[in-house]
């Protein structure tokens, strides 16, 4: 927007305006008033005061229009017209109607928000100006034109209210109008009016659709209570009478009860259409009152609530079938566990008895093939190249592997059927024994070995030595390229369990792989990094789970690997 030339008047609006109305006798009392009245409005925050020069250019932006409006009066003082924060589809819609009105062609701009005050026609509308945030704000705005002594126009002045109560009101008011009208009109509604002794005066079309009468039938005849089951009636005016201390005949006045007395009602009863056929429905009664509070009749709403009974009853069924299945589908599925559980138990001994006999048959040609390596390296090793030895001792190592896979399988087969022989025992002294078979300290390795607290235990200490040594044997064999390898062996609490834990600086792994690690036979090596049979973390989740515990392992690789394992609570001292 291009900036406006600057005010050619300086001018105080009121003042000026209200210096012309008087005579010259009593001017310097007048001027005095007027200044107070302008300063009281300018500076009143309850009006929105803007005052323009002739062209439009706002001059005076009172703190009232900088909390209603939210613009800094420094933002638009000399730059701005109040046109540019009005709402624009109003500014033109008013341009058309104005032009229209008075057959001259209107700009949709300042003119048209001052065209009649420029005239000298009282002008008030409305108007939704438009703050710096996009909110829009309905106000009530008079137009004044301010004119010096010769009435020449020198500018204008726009006082606005606030006109949001009363947009919010007139919203609440077309609401409620259009809520009577969808409820007296719906077929889904049973609107019954009675005056204050019940008799009925108002009969919508839904009241007709589910109850079977005409208006022509029950107005000015019957009260509601003779569209009700009177068993449950009696009933209820029992119930009332035993609540309130009072007694309530079991008529109109068992259904109004609480709404005479101020209390919100809504309660379900039986109703009979003229045809003598039932439904139950759900009816909401409010007392109609005078201006002073007496009671002059009732209303009541119902709705059928046969849908709503027809699905519980649906639901119960449901329920009841879901129940009955759910019982046969435990008690079929506890036999098939049995079932399957002797199957699986018949499997094992017959895998437990292949696998001893296998195992015997791949023992004897590994023993050899071990053997007759070893004589070969002995004998014959300082004649033959460097590679044919490095051929024996692949075949040597690849022997000794299998035979350790064929205990590990032997061991992993007695498991599913081998008895616990649990017992309180020192972990301390159990690990001890474990470093020592496995030859700590270790020979030609730099290998830090640090025992913390480890608290005594109950279990089979034989299966739990395997456990130790499982994981003291993994921890060591991926800490072996470590210049300096270190292994922490200690305990700590998770979720009010002891927990022990084997932790390595070793190469650790990827937790992608966390939830496989525990597999038969899966790695997570590089195979040139690998050493081991993949049964012995299998072997070990299945000892510790025996026992009631569980294990889990927390990597990153090449930061090292640290295993917990807890032993139940069953299994705690």
């Amino acid at each position: 927007m291009t900036q406006p030339t600057p005010p050619r008047h300086k001018f105080h609006p009121l003042h000026v305006a209200v210096r012309g109305a008087i005579t010259e006798t009593s001017r310097k009392a007048a001027v005095l008033k007027a200044g107070a009245l302008q300063n009281a409005i300018l500076s009143s925050a309850n009006f929105s005061s803007i005052a323009t020069d002739a062209e439009g250019v706002i001059q005076v932006f009172n703190v009232g229009a900088e909390r209603m409006l939210g613009y800094r009066a420094v933002d638009v003082l000399n730059h701005i017209t109040p046109a540019n924060i009005s709402d624009q589809e109003e500014l033109v819609a008013r341009a058309a109607a104005l032009s229209e009105e008075f057959g001259t062609l209107i700009t949709p701009g300042f003119e048209a928000l001052v065209f009649k005050a420029s005239r000298g026609l009282e002008d008030i509308y409305e108007l939704t100006y438009v703050r710096p945030d996009g909110s829009h704000f309905p106000a009530i705005v008079s137009v004044t034109a301010l004119r010096n002594e010769q009435g020449a126009i020198i500018g204008y002045l726009l006082i606005g209210t606030d006109n949001s109560a009363r947009k919010r009101a007139e919203d609440a008011l077309l609401k409620a109008s259009a809520l009577q009208n969808a409820i007296f009109s719906s077929a889904y509604f049973s609107c019954i009016a009675t005056d204050e002794k019940g008799i009925i005066q108002l009969f919508n079309v839904g009241a007709e659709r589910m109850l079977g009468y005409t208006v022509a039938e029950v107005r000015n005849k019957i009260t509601p209570a003779n569209m009700h089951d009177a068993t449950e009636v009696v009933a209820r005016a029992r119930a009332l009478s035993t609540e309130f201390g009072v007694t309530i005949a079991p008529g109109f006045d068992a259904l109004v009860f609480k709404a005479s007395r101020g209390i919100e009602d809504i309660y379900e009863l039986t109703k009979i259409r003229k045809d003598g056929s039932r439904f139950p429905a759900i009816i909401s009664v409010t007392a109609l009152r005078d201006a002073g509070n007496g009671i002059i009749g009732y209303l009541l709403i119902g709705t059928d609530n046969s849908a709503r009974k027809r699905a519980e009853e649906a639901l119960e069924k449901a329920a009841a079938l879901q129940h009955a299945t759910i019982q046969q589908l435990n008690s079929d599925l506890e036999q098939r566990v049995k079932e399957r559980t002797a199957q699986l138990e018949s499997a094992n001994r017959e895998l437990e008895a292949f696998s001893y006999s296998v195992s015997h048959d791949l023992r004897t040609p590994l023993r050899a093939i071990d053997g007759f390596s070893q004589v070969v390296l002995d004998r014959f090793g300082p004649q033959l190249p460097d590679e044919g030895r490095r051929y024996l001792q692949t075949i040597r190592s690849g022997a000794q592997k299998m035979g350790a896979l064929i205990d590990d399988l032997l061991t992993f087969a007695r498991l599913n059927r081998q008895g616990l022989s649990k017992r309180p025992f020192d972990t301390v002294k159990l690990v001890e024994a474990t470093l020592e078979e496995l030859g700590f300290p270790f020979k030609d390795r730099s290998v830090e070995v640090r025992v913390g607290e480890l608290p005594a235990s109950m279990g089979d200490p034989v299966l739990l030595k395997q456990v130790w040594v499982n994981l003291l044997s993994n921890a060591l064999k991926y800490t072996r390229k470590r210049d300096h390898a270190l292994i922490e062996l200690g305990s700590s609490v998770v979720d009010g369990l002891p927990t022990f834990f084997i932790r390595d600086n070793g190469t650790g792994f990827d937790m992608r792989y966390a939830d496989k690690l525990f597999g038969v036979f899966q790695r997570f090596h590089r195979a040139e990094d690998y050493e081991g049979t993949g049964v012995g973390l299998a072997i070990v989740q299945r000892i510790v789970n025996r026992h009631g515990g569980r294990i889990w392992a927390e990597a990153a690789v090449d930061r090292g690997a640290t295993f917990y394992f807890t032993l139940g609570t069953e299994n705690q001292l």
